[in-house]
């Protein structure tokens, strides 16, 4: 099956819970090339770093415009800012953007931390994160921040951070004082289009090896434990699954089947596929309210409509293509076209007013 959308891999989150204190792992350190003099430096002593933040719901398209303005701005070095791409395993159910995809741009904190028995606190990323960013920035390079956990951005980002205040919750208070001078980017579109979309990227998430790597990931000692990368979309719901039919019962050729001929399997199969689609969609109102939440708290959230692309994105998935395949080098051209002019070219204009302000 062709891949639905894989240029635009999704970007599951949970609930916010309260979390315990976590001893990070070291992060993995890197070579880098010597920088040209010539490359201008996004700070100075007397100035803020300068940090393009790009933001939206899952599955809006953040990974692909991040390659695009990577790649269209030199020496720029994406740094994750979604929790559970902070995790290191379950790359398809967390949708970490593929090696091959990110066109050889630098991504950092995606996959760094091995533990699952804790969750990484907003406190930690915070610190993680501010190092990472200002290494990148000493080197004379372009830091992007990318990710959907609205939290982890808000601790990393203010000036004062009080790891015991829930900023989003009814009684909290979203600062709008920053530690960094960031250009925001918020890639949007109708919910109509986006919970469609986010209903058939479960599907397509599925046919690329969800399943299997979540029948890898299975415990029956850990079922119900909701820590750490157990707290990603599609875990919980298929360990009610693989409760009732365990993985290693039952390989045919080495291969755990999905639903298998049982008709009581196939029903508990398709609920938890149902449910991993309702919880995304959840995510995803809960993050779009957190976002509207900042804005009105100050932040200046520039907002990117990629309501027509995914649009046209759809409408070629539901067409079917002559044997010419005209029909289909058409469609991709469309949406394509659609995203270069109202999603990419706009983001291109406002990161290059806020760099050379």
């Amino acid at each position: 099956m062709e891949p639905f959308f894989s240029s635009f891999p999704s970007l599951h989150s949970p609930l916010l819970y309260p979390v315990p204190s976590l001893h990070l792992p070291r992060r993995r350190r890197t070579r880098w090339p010597r920088m040209d003099s010539s490359i201008p430096r996004h700070r100075t002593i007397h100035t803020k770093i300068k940090l393009i933040v790009l933001m939206g719901a899952t599955g809006t398209g953040k990974s692909r415009l991040s390659i695009d303005l990577a790649t269209h701005f030199p020496h720029s070095q994406i740094v994750n800012s979604d929790k559970m791409q902070l995790y290191n395993g379950l790359d398809i159910t967390t949708n970490k953007i593929p090696p091959l995809e990110r066109k050889g741009v630098p991504h950092f904190l995606f996959g760094d931390f091995d533990s699952i028995e804790a969750d990484v606190a907003p406190s930690q990323f915070r610190s993680v994160a501010g190092s990472t960013i200002a290494d990148i920035a000493s080197r004379g390079s372009l830091p992007l921040l990318v990710g959907g956990s609205n939290s982890f951005i808000h601790a990393l980002l203010v000036e004062a951070f009080d790891s015991k205040q829930d900023v989003f919750a009814e009684s909290g208070s979203v600062s709008h004082v920053l530690r960094y001078d960031c250009c925001f980017l918020w890639v949007d579109m109708s919910w109509s289009v986006l919970s469609e979309y986010l209903c058939k990227r479960v599907d397509e998430m599925l046919d690329s090896g969800m399943f299997e790597e979540l029948a890898q990931f299975y415990d029956p000692t850990k079922a119900g434990v909701m820590v750490g990368l157990r707290k990603a979309i599609g875990v919980p719901e298929f360990d009610a699954y693989f409760s009732k039919y365990p993985p290693w019962e039952s390989p045919e050729n080495g291969v755990v089947p999905k639903k298998g001929s049982d008709p009581v399997r196939r029903e508990a199969y398709e609920e938890a596929v149902k449910e991993i689609k309702d919880n995304t969609c959840r995510l995803a109102r809960r993050q779009i309210g957190k976002l509207l939440r900042l804005k009105e708290a100050g932040w200046d959230l520039a907002r990117l409509d990629a309501t027509a692309t995914f649009h046209a994105l759809m409408k070629r998935n539901k067409r079917q293509p002559p044997p010419s395949h005209s029909l289909s080098a058409a469609a991709e051209l469309e949406w394509r076209e659609i995203w270069e002019k109202e999603v990419m070219e706009p983001s291109v204009k406002i990161v290059k007013r806020f760099l050379e302000d």
